[in-house]
């Protein structure tokens, strides 16, 4: 499965958060735009991800994050209905994996909430930081911070535990609906983007594990 029916398939409802977009004439979006021509082009994942030829490692992983930021709100948006305090008290991916929040400011200690407040939390904690100039600066004029990959590692480890939590338990949900190859296609280019990258380590991919080596065979 392509992935260029996935924005079709997930936008015919309300998007579950108002989409980050690139400013047009702008370098990243130019790299915005040539990967997702790549990804409709149907070529396979592993290349698509690779940095190409001449291009800024920091703007290639930007224009990544903030796509896989979208692309993980609508996923989370179709089963959060479903995702309650009640069926979710914890953000949990089965019973050997727990999530705790903390983000240095209201949540200064790794605190035990439920998987909605969880990713609430998370998404807006993201959405700051990319709407944030300073560290994802819009011009090229403008350098990124040195703390920009430590920081872009830490939003796709977070980003991961909300696949791992949707998988794990809200898939019926996803198969009902018909989306199944799209959160699969999704799922495969956002590992094989982390995995080309060393963005996310092993240890945090462990939930998954199974599923991705059945999966992502490309």
């Amino acid at each position: 499965m392509a992935l260029n029916g996935f924005l079709e398939f997930f936008q015919k409802g309300k998007t579950f958060r108002p989409k980050k977009r690139f400013t047009a004439g702008t370098i990243r979006y130019s790299l915005h735009k040539q990967a997702q021509a790549s990804l409709q082009s149907g070529i396979n994942l592993r290349q698509v991800v690779r940095l190409p030829d001449g291009e800024n490692l920091n703007d290639w992983v930007a224009v990544h994050v903030v796509d896989f930021f979208n692309r993980i709100n609508l996923i989370y948006g179709t089963v959060s209905e479903y995702c309650n305090e009640t069926t979710c008290p914890t953000m949990s991916g089965g019973s050997r994996y727990e999530y705790l929040w903390a983000d240095g400011e209201n949540y200064k200690k790794p605190t035990a909430l439920p998987a909605p407040k969880y990713i609430e939390l998370l998404m807006d904690w993201i959405e700051s930081i990319i709407n944030n100039e300073t560290v994802f600066p819009v011009s090229t004029d403008i350098p990124f911070p040195k703390t920009f990959p430590t920081l872009c590692r830490k939003i796709l480890t977070r980003l991961f535990r909300v696949f791992v939590h949707v998988y794990i338990h809200h898939f019926d949900r996803i198969v009902s609906i018909g989306a199944e190859a799209h959160v699969n296609a999704c799922y495969k280019h956002f590992y094989y983007f982390v995995q080309e990258f060393d963005l996310i380590s092993s240890k945090e991919l462990e939930p998954l594990q199974e599923m991705s080596s059945r999966i992502c065979k490309d």
